[in-house]
């Protein structure tokens, strides 16, 4: 037993009031793009209301250069503990041999905005046009393009530059050399304000699927299991917490204050995930294996994976969660 875990355990049943008591630390891995969007509200929420600190837990939170398709790649060099990262790049590591596994869900059921510059009225008129996509492997380019054909446009119709990242894809819309760009909150919302239109949102393409998880090394998370049952602990109450009714407005200044949005728009976001309820966020950290295994189907289609394709229980481990009482 490592001395962080026995820690751990003489906290959990005794109680701590001296130095034994030190939190354990995590270095937790952060898309850069995400560090101040509302997908790491459960984070900001986590640390602000004290549930990483009621489980003796530090969090380090460590940005990882490059985005997501690089997050599992520096969980495998140990330069991290955790790390978000967007599904399809953890199968697609999984299946060249990382031993990551999603040990806890946040982002399910992303809602992304299709917005257009104000003279562009219908899908109809982005033929020719350009548009920034994310990565192709990505469930956001995933979701616009089955958007995009559900509205009568096949690929030969549009040009398409690569941007990962809402902040990129908004600057790429607001300097005029993007037509139209799928957007997160709440730089639609603001987007919308400025004037910018809506065309669509990818819910309407895809109803559901496992848009982001944690991940952590298998055989990090064995050595430390009681670390990583009170990590998760933590985060299944952040997003019971956002989730409350009871905490709307302290959840929405969270938002606020995480994403610099105003107040307005802090709400409007809240709105639009919990009334009525959509799935973009986790209940408690549950990892939805039907959802991920959408994303297994969307990659098939896709060619980045292979037939016959694999089973969604590969690619999780969910014993730190059932130890909460979540799954």
């Amino acid at each position: 037993m490592t001395l962080r875990i026995l820690i751990l355990l003489i906290a959990a049943i005794g109680g701590c009031g001296s130095a034994w008591c030190e939190p354990a630390t995590l270095r937790f891995g952060q898309i850069p793009s995400t560090a101040h969007a509302v997908s790491s509200l459960y984070l900001f929420v986590a640390q602000k209301q004290g549930f990483f600190a009621r489980e003796n837990i530090a969090i380090e939170a460590i940005q990882i250069p490059g985005g997501t398709g690089n997050m599992v790649a520096a969980l495998d060099r140990g330069e991290v503990d955790v790390t978000q990262t967007a599904t399809p790049y953890l199968i697609q590591a999984v299946f060249k041999g990382s031993p990551a596994a999603a040990i806890a869900g946040t982002t399910a059921n992303p809602i992304y905005s299709l917005i257009a510059k104000p003279d562009i009225q219908s899908f109809a008129e982005l033929k020719g046009r350009l548009i920034g996509l994310s990565l192709p492997i990505d469930t956001i380019s995933i979701s616009m393009r089955k958007l995009l054909v559900l509205k009568g446009l096949g690929d030969a119709d549009y040009r398409v530059k690569e941007l990962v990242g809402s902040p990129l894809r908004a600057t790429c819309l607001k300097s005029g050399e993007c037509d139209a760009v799928p957007l997160g909150q709440p730089e639609d919302l603001l987007a919308v304000k400025e004037g910018y239109r809506r065309l669509g949102i990818s819910t309407e393409a895809v109803a559901s699927f496992q848009f982001e998880v944690i991940a952590a090394r298998r055989d990090f998370s064995q050595r430390h299991a009681d670390i990583m049952i009170h990590f998760v602990r933590a985060l299944a109450d952040a997003f019971r917490y956002i989730r409350d009714p009871a905490h709307r407005d302290d959840a929405a200044k969270a938002v606020v204050e995480l994403t610099g949005a105003p107040d307005d728009i802090a709400r409007a976001t809240l709105k639009l995930y919990l009334e009525t309820d959509r799935g973009v966020l986790a209940r408690q950290a549950e990892i939805d294996l039907k959802g991920l295994q959408q994303v297994i189907a969307f990659m098939g289609e896709g060619g980045t994976i292979k037939q016959p394709l694999p089973a969604p229980e590969q690619f999780v481990d969910l014993q730190y969660l059932r130890a909460t009482g979540v799954e």
